[in-house]
């Protein structure tokens, strides 16, 4: 009985340094002063996941299947099952299938989207879990921003208008994140066309003096590589706006599209960006303090 009491004492100390340690965790992981972008390794698809300084997560698409729960899985404590905004860009299944995976498994705060439909079983059966889940459900445009943290906010450059039926790669949800003095061109599958048009309006609305990061202005010390670096993507004239100095690309090793393009790797370079791919590097995690971007993989 002794020994018994004994061993007793000791897993109660145990448990008490456990709970102890996960505290302290918490409580480090809400002080910190640093902003994550996560480029996760999902395969043939996008997925970013957004950790702020004050512990808020977004997961930007989700990639094409269930590859998504073990990346998360790597990169949150084992006990956060909660994500606080889910954004679907459009609903190519490459982008939305494993958020439907993620609406399974995780309680969420909130769903941003376009509003385009695409027509299929899989956007029906998101919008069933989003309800399920009792996520608030929100359409964004241009002009929308999230305040995510203390000097931490994004803001929607596109669509212009939330439909139904629109042609869906012309429906994408465009962002720019920025924090501090850092900033991040956030593309999802945008093509030449919708580029042309955020290329205008920065002409129209272009004032050289300014050094106002928090405007509509593209210009981004990362750009996530539009549409996995197809040569649908990624024009000179908006390289030339955006003026990255990291350019990152999801895409799967050894895909059948070719992705990406040698074209738009030879442009990227030709601009001086240096260039982090998920199909050779795997995850790419990303570090800003508002000052200074590091980037890992």
């Amino acid at each position: 009985m002794g020994q018994f009491k004994k061993q007793l004492k000791w897993y109660f100390l145990i448990f008490l340094a456990v709970i102890c340690g996960l505290v302290w965790y918490a409580v480090f992981r809400e002080s910190r002063s640093e902003l994550t972008v996560y480029v996760l390794d999902i395969g043939q698809g996008d997925a970013i996941f957004i950790e702020a300084p004050n512990g808020n997560q977004i997961l930007i698409d989700g990639g094409p299947n269930g590859k998504i729960l073990e990346e998360l899985g790597n990169i949150m404590p084992f006990y956060d099952r909660t994500i606080d905004t889910l954004i679907l860009t459009h609903p190519h299944e490459d982008h939305l299938n494993g958020l439907i995976e993620v609406l399974k498994k995780y309680k969420v705060s909130a769903v941003l989207e376009s509003g385009n439909n695409g027509k299929t079983s899989a956007y029906d059966v998101f919008q069933k879990l989003i309800k399920e889940n009792g996520a608030r459900h929100f359409y964004v445009k241009r002009g929308t921003k999230l305040n995510i943290a203390q000097s931490l906010q994004l803001n929607i450059l596109l669509p212009i208008f939330n439909l139904q039926n629109g042609g869906i790669h012309n429906q994408m949800v465009v962002g720019k994140l920025i924090y501090g003095k850092t900033s991040f061109m956030l593309t999802g599958d945008m093509e030449k066309n919708l580029e042309n048009y955020l290329v205008v309006l920065e002409k129209e609305n272009f004032h050289p003096t300014s050094d106002d990061p928090k405007g509509q202005k593209i210009k981004s010390d990362v750009l996530k590589v539009s549409h996995h670096g197809s040569k649908t993507s990624t024009s000179e004239i908006f390289l030339g706006w955006v003026s990255p100095k990291y350019a990152v690309i999801s895409a799967g090793e050894k895909n059948k599209y070719g992705h990406p393009n040698k074209e738009v790797l030879d442009r990227l370079e030709k601009f001086g960006a240096q260039i982090f791919r998920t199909d050779l590097n795997g995850l790419i995690k990303i570090k800003s303090d508002g000052q200074n971007i590091e980037i890992k993989n």
